[in-house]
């Protein structure tokens, strides 16, 4: 065998070793969605997988680069984006900060989902829950999800943006909340009322009420987007074409999607 064989069959063992590793990590991994009303009740969750290529060398997690459509909370503590007089149709997500398959969905369809509600085609809501029960990944979930209801409408979406593109590796201890406030300080959130909100956790009940109402509303895998209260399938997870077809067709008065930029917006990965 040549060198540059060997070479080559040194680089595919090591692949294959990589790829039998993350496979045996995530068949021990277990994630729960938390149901009840208030109690915490763990049932099984199965990951979605969206096959999503990550930028190696960091790129923005879901990248859009045009305007925003005004964000405001809702009574339930949910984020409700939509250009004025747009009440549908909605398209509402489930997420965990430190899910692995949401920062994935993020990556592919984050861009869509702030497109479609700039450009008045879409209601988007944003439902931030707390997926896992097992440390360290539950606490991480519980600190991001406080720091998120903490934080001001204005600046939520900023702030939910950079709280993926921190995305604590899974096994460590992330999301502290010293981390949580300087992230929130690089998109514009200061002031004492979010820092001691952050440190106090004093919307850990709401995180909770927030976990049953996904509990409630049917949300049994990750990552979780309905459409008009339906969830959406493997073929909308994955391609933000079919988002915006889907989005066309749930609102047939609506123009046709015209290649998912409006004037003036940078195009969506």
């Amino acid at each position: 065998m040549s060198m540059a064989e060997q070479e080559e069959s040194a680089r595919h063992r090591h692949v294959d070793e990589r790829a039998n590793a993350y496979a045996a990590g995530r068949r021990r991994r277990a994630l729960v969605v938390v149901l009840g009303a208030l109690a915490v009740t763990a049932t099984a969750v199965a990951l979605v997988v969206v096959v999503v290529a990550r930028d190696d060398a960091g790129g923005r997690v879901g990248e859009y680069n045009g305007a925003l459509a005004p964000a405001v909370r809702q009574p339930d503590g949910s984020i409700a984006m939509a250009r004025p007089g747009v009440t549908g149709p909605v398209l509402e997500l489930y997420e965990d900060f430190q899910c692995p398959a949401c920062l994935a969905l993020e990556e592919r369809q984050g861009g869509t989902l702030k497109e479609l509600a700039a450009q008045g085609r879409a209601k988007v809501v944003y439902r931030p829950f707390q997926l896992f029960q097992q440390d360290p990944l539950m606490s991480n979930s519980r600190r991001a999800a406080n720091a998120a209801l903490c934080a001001p409408a204005d600046r939520w979406v900023r702030f939910h943006d950079a709280l993926y593109a921190n995305q604590p590796a899974e096994g460590e201890i992330g999301f502290t909340n010293p981390e949580l406030i300087k992230l929130g300080a690089q998109v514009g959130v200061t002031g004492p009322e979010f820092a001691d909100c952050v440190t106090g956790q004093r919307m850990m009940e709401a995180v909770d009420r927030s976990s049953a109402q996904a509990g409630r509303a049917g949300v049994n895998s990750t990552p979780y987007l309905a459409l008009d209260g339906r969830k959406a399938g493997d073929d909308l997870l994955g391609s933000p074409d079919a988002l915006r077809e889907a989005v066309a067709a749930a609102r047939p008065d609506a123009p046709a999607p015209h290649g998912g930029n409006a004037p003036g917006n940078a195009a969506t990965r």
